[in-house]
């Protein structure tokens, strides 16, 4: 066993990402304070090559230094865009028949590992503020509710882990990644 080399990677350059195919999953960030979680969404949105981020609210934009530091460049190759409302871009995605989830704990969510992404549909992932989670209304526009299962005593997972946890777990159910 050894390490892999760049060359061995295969990376993409951020020309050669942006004109690849992209899976169907997009990201929103709803009210998202923390500027290292913006970074990590846009990492983690790079590597599974995600078509799109919203940064909604208060979440701040590239280009941000503390938004690099965890992004390493991601905010070349993923596109994303601004909305003032989390409603105004979640009310767009849906006029294009992306179906909306919220991660968040609420009544009658459906527990992660039970979702089970419809094959052919395009979804986007909503993540909330650190302390306040999803607004309330845009969990009300949404077309589902997952819930990752927690068995500690804080029942509280950072937004990067949390996303990255849920973008995988699609990732597998939609068959979009390879074993190589």
């Amino acid at each position: 066993m050894k390490k892999l080399s760049m060359e061995e990677l295969e990376r993409l350059s951020v020309q050669e990402f942006k004109e690849t195919q992209k899976s169907p999953l997009i990201l929103v960030l709803d009210n998202v304070r923390s500027l290292n979680n913006v970074g990590s969404a846009f990492r983690t949105g790079d590597a599974f090559r995600v078509e799109k981020i919203y940064l909604c609210g208060i979440t701040g934009t590239p280009p941000h230094r503390d938004i690099q530091k965890t992004a390493l460049g991601s905010t070349e190759s993923v596109e994303w865009e601004y909305c003032s409302s989390t409603l105004e871009a979640l009310t767009r995605l849906k006029a294009e028949g992306v179906r909306c989830c919220a991660l968040e704990q609420v009544e009658n969510s459906t527990p992660l590992q039970q979702f089970q992404p419809q094959k052919g549909s395009k979804y986007a992932l909503i993540f909330g503020n650190e302390v306040f989670g999803v607004e309330e209304e845009v969990l009300k526009a949404c077309d589902e509710v997952l819930e990752i299962p927690q068995l500690g005593t804080k029942h509280s997972l950072n937004i990067s882990v949390t996303l990255g946890i849920a973008v995988w777990d699609l990732m597998v159910k939609m068959e979009l990644v390879s074993s190589r």
